[in-house]
């Protein structure tokens, strides 16, 4: 039995991440999934939230704001995202104004035809896991 997994997190631009750990846990499209070593092989859609990972007692967390895809195959997670941002990395403040922005937007699309309150609603929802992510850096 093994004692970790590689994780692998790529988005057309760059490689983010690759580690070996002892557990991810991935916002699947159905639901929250965690990944721990000689799990089953496995392929889902990702949705925009938040990725978690552990290296003993240390956790760590990655904002996936443009879905994706995950594999699980031999011990090893490639993460196949649209676009991500590793916690550690996230400008809290900056974060925040955005949100901010993101929540005034939604509030002036409300009106608007559905596919652009949609976009509102998404980008409100990527704003949030930044703030969500940051914050947890924030108090180490």
């Amino acid at each position: 039995m093994a004692d970790t997994i590689k994780l692998e997190l790529v988005t057309p631009e760059r490689l983010i991440l690759s580690e070996d750990v002892e557990e991810v846990i991935a916002p699947g499209v159905e639901g929250d999934l965690g990944v721990l070593p000689d799990h089953a092989s496995l392929l889902t859609a990702l949705r925009v939230g938040e990725l978690a990972y552990r290296t003993g007692k240390q956790m760590d967390y990655v904002a996936i704001v443009g879905g994706g895809f995950l594999e699980v195959n031999d011990n090893k997670v490639i993460i196949l995202a649209d676009d991500a941002e590793l916690g550690r990395e996230i400008n809290l403040d900056e974060a925040i104004e955005r949100k901010l922005k993101a929540e005034q937007n939604l509030e002036s699309d409300r009106k608007a035809d559905a596919k652009t309150f949609n976009q509102a609603e998404i980008m409100l929802m990527k704003e949030l896991t930044r703030v969500q992510i940051a914050e947890k850096y924030r108090a180490r």
